[in-house]
């Protein structure tokens, strides 16, 4: 290995942190900039599935990952305005298929902290908090980033730059690529609540309910322990005020009119946000490289982005050792090619399939996708492609086959 080779890395959530991790297990220095004083306790993306659990386990990080999560090998399907289950999906239908027939509901910071742990092992992985980085500077054989810290502002070099800095990722702005896509009308609105759906209401741990005016959302997370809280998601209207929609007064209704209870809802969360379906015009520039939500994002239906982004974590960090070990760079744009295409084939189409799915008005077309759903569900060589497919096991086989002929 040549000298002078550390890997710098912007940004400090899972997908950053599993490029250190991965890459420091290689022998290889990492210096990880994030821009927080310290991990940071999101809970927002929680479903792991089986294809990133596969690529966790290679790295031997899925049984610490059970012990603080949720494992649920079903999902299922209703239509809110009958009440009837339209559909269930066994990922168990998976075992030949996959070591992890399931998901884990693992929350995303729970993630990163399993994975920060590991990291604190390996002595050539150095993590900076409160470090954003603010500029990048690139040379023939090295990239500069200019850091502010507390102490002022700071130069550091090496000989790649991962952006995995968020969707407003400061790297991808710098490097000049563009993000394209676009913004959904409406907003996502999160509830959390400790109310337990499975035992009142007999909802599995990830259920969808499709209606014409306000679907949702309803999945369980471990959060510090038994019994564990609910997450919920709904759209919300772009135009209306912020404070309005979170409020006790339209947050009670909205659970209240979605499922009716003699009682209030414990809320204990409450988060609202502006959804994009957005994927770099490439995740390799030179010796800037993006990763995760710097390079792709989309709404959150199906719970694919942070899959997604732990993927390219894997991906890239098996290439980039090998390119820093003396294998010709292209590899690295094998990798731009490959993640590109399957952000947009799978997860952005699946995940915005997902919500035209769930919201749905027209009668006749409603009938015919809840219809599909059921029809799907009950054969079970559907059923199966259908799991390979949402599991993105399909995937993850569609991007090891690309090769950089499919570029010409």
């Amino acid at each position: 290995m040549k000298s002078n080779q550390t890997v710098l890395v912007a940004g400090g959530g899972p997908v950053g942190l599993f490029c250190a991790l991965l890459l420091g297990q290689q022998g290889i220095p990492v210096r990880v900039f994030d821009a927080n004083s310290s991990l940071q306790a999101d809970p927002r993306a929680a479903t792991t599935h089986p294809a990133t659990l596969e690529v966790l386990g290679a790295a031997g990080l899925v049984e610490d990952m059970q012990k603080v999560g949720l494992t649920a090998p079903v999902f299922q399907f209703w239509d809110r305005p009958s009440g009837e289950l339209v559909a269930t999906f066994d990922l168990d239908m998976l075992k030949s298929e996959t070591k992890y027939p399931f998901v884990i509901q693992c929350e995303q910071f729970k993630t990163a902290n399993i994975i920060m742990k590991r990291l604190l092992e390996l002595p050539n992985v150095e993590i900076l908090f409160d470090h954003r980085v603010v500029g990048i500077e690139e040379m023939d054989n090295r990239v500069v980033v200019a850091v502010e810290t507390k102490k002022g502002l700071e130069r550091h070099d090496g000989a790649w730059l991962i952006g995995a800095d968020g969707g407003r990722s400061t790297i991808r702005k710098a490097a000049g690529i563009a993000f394209e896509g676009f913004t959904w009308a409406e907003r996502f609105l999160v509830l959390t609540t400790p109310f337990d759906f499975n035992k009142e209401l007999g909802y599995c741990y990830r259920s969808y309910f499709a209606d014409p005016d306000e679907w949702c959302n309803c999945f369980k997370v471990a959060a510090d322990g038994p019994p564990g809280l609910w997450r919920l998601v709904f759209p919300a209207d772009a135009e209306a005020v912020e404070a309005d929609l979170l409020s006790d007064t339209e947050v009670h209704a909205r659970m209240q009119k979605f499922f009716p209870n003699p009682k209030a809802y414990d809320i204990v969360h409450r988060n609202l946000y502006t959804v994009h379906q957005r994927v770099a015009s490439t995740f390799r520039k030179g010796r800037v490289l993006l990763a995760g939500d710097s390079a792709h994002v989309n709404n959150s239906i199906g719970g694919m982005g942070l899959n997604g982004g732990l993927q390219d974590a894997a991906n890239l960090s098996e290439k980039l050792v090998q390119v820093i070990g003396g294998a010709p760079d292209s590899l690295l744009d094998l990798y731009s090619l490959q993640r590109k295409t399957v952000s947009i084939e799978f997860v952005q189409a699946q995940s915005i399939a997902n919500k035209k799915q769930l919201e749905t008005r027209e009668p006749e077309e409603r009938k015919k996708v809840l219809a599909d759903l059921s029809e799907t569900a009950s054969d079970a060589a559907r059923a199966k492609a259908y799991l390979l497919r949402s599991s993105m096991i399909s995937m993850q086989r569609r991007a090891a086959a690309i090769t950089l002929d499919e570029a010409s």
